[in-house]
C-alpha cells in the first residue's frame, strides 16, 4: 500500500509541473539517443582502428644482388638481435612481382627482367612501436646521414604515416562524442534536478505538515526519488523506442553495403536498450538525489 501510494505522489507531483518535467524528459531523451548512437560507434571504429593497427608494418628491402646467405643472415638479425619485432615474414622478388603482375598486369608485361627486390615485412610487438622499430633498423649515423643495420639491406620504409589519418580520426571521434555525452548527462542531471526542486518547492506546505505528525524524512523523500526514476523511464524508453526505428528503418538496410555499419562487434539492440535503460534511470536517480540532498530543509 505504502509503494502504490509513493508512486501515485510522484505521478501527481510530473502531472503539476508538466513543463519542467517535458523539459528533463527530453534532456533525457536527448542524452541517451547520443549515447545509444555513442557506444556502437565507438566499438565499430576501435574495431577498424585496431584492424588498421595490426597491418601497420616496417618493410625491410634487400639489395637486389642479395645472396642467399645474406638473406639467412638478415632473417636471424631479424628475429633474434633486433628489439620490437613481433613477426618477420620473407617475400621474395618473384613472389612480389606475381602481386604486382596481379593488381597492374600491363604495366609488369612487357618487363624482361624483375625490378623488385626480396623484402621482409616486420610487423612490430606493438603498433606504437613502428617509428621505434624503424629507427633501430635505419639508424642515423653520427653524421646525420641514414644507415641500416646490415649491408644486405637497401632500405627500411614504415607504413606508419599510411594509416596515421585513420587512427586520428576515429580517435577524434571518440573524444568529440564522449564529450557531448558527458555535457548532456550534466544537463538531464541538472534539469532533473530543477524539476525535483520546483515540485519540492511547490508541496512545501505539505511536507511541513508531514514532518509535524512524525512522517520521516525517507517518507517525504521517497515520492520525489520515484518521480525522478519515472522522469528517466519516459526519457530513456522513448530513446531506445527511436534507436529500434532507426535500426530498423535505416541501419539494417546499410549494414550490406557499409561494412563499418554491419561489423559484428559491436553491441546488439536488446543489451543496448537494456543499458540505455538503466543509464537513464541512473542519472534521474542521480538528479533527484541531488536535489533533495540540497533543497529538502524540513
Amino acid at each position: 500500500m505504502r509503494i502504490a501510494f509513493f508512486v501515485k505522489e510522484a505521478f501527481r507531483s510530473v502531472s503539476r509541473n508538466a513543463v519542467p518535467s517535458a523539459a528533463a524528459i527530453a534532456s533525457v531523451l536527448v542524452t541517451v539517443l547520443v549515447l545509444g548512437v555513442f557506444i556502437p560507434v565507438v566499438q565499430a571504429t576501435t574495431g577498424a582502428a585496431n584492424e588498421v593497427r595490426g597491418r601497420v608494418l616496417v618493410d625491410v628491402y634487400l639489395k637486389k644482388d642479395a645472396k642467399t646467405a645474406d638473406v639467412e643472415r638478415v632473417r636471424q638479425l631479424l628475429v633474434e638481435d633486433t628489439k620490437y619485432v613481433g613477426k618477420v615474414a620473407f617475400v621474395s622478388k618473384k613472389e612480389a612481382l606475381e602481386r604486382e603482375r596481379k593488381k597492374n598486369p600491363e604495366a609488369y608485361e612487357l618487363l624482361g627482367t624483375n625490378p623488385l627486390p626480396d623484402a621482409f615485412r616486420v610487423t612490430p610487438d606493438k603498433p606504437g612501436n613502428a617509428p621505434a622499430l624503424r629507427e633501430v633498423l635505419n639508424p642515423v649515423t653520427a653524421g646525420g646521414a641514414r644507415t641500416t643495420i646490415d649491408p644486405a639491406i637497401d632500405e627500411v620504409r614504415n607504413r606508419k604515416d599510411d594509416t596515421q589519418k585513420l587512427l586520428t580520426i576515429t580517435s577524434a571521434v571518440k573524444w568529440a562524442m564522449g564529450l557531448l555525452t558527458v555535457l548532456l548527462v550534466l544537463a538531464s542531471v541538472l534539469l532533473i534536478s530543477n524539476t525535483i526542486r520546483l515540485s519540492l518547492f511547490s508541496r512545501r506546505r505539505e511536507v511541513e505538515v508531514m514532518k509535524l505528525v512524525g512522517a520521516t524524512d525517507w517518507f517525504i523523500r521517497w515520492p520525489f526519488v520515484i518521480e525522478g526514476i519515472v522522469l528517466g523511464a519516459i526519457g530513456g524508453g522513448m530513446a531506445v523506442l527511436l534507436l529500434l526505428v532507426g535500426k530498423i528503418a535505416v541501419i539494417d538496410p546499410l549494414a550490406s553495403d557499409f561494412a563499418l555499419i554491419g561489423t559484428p562487434e559491436t553491441i546488439g539492440i536488446g543489451a543496448l536498450g537494456g543499458l540505455l535503460l538503466l543509464a537513464s534511470i541512473a542519472v534521474s536517480a542521480i538528479g533527484s538525489g541531488l536535489s533533495l540532498r540540497r533543497f529538502l530543509r524540513v
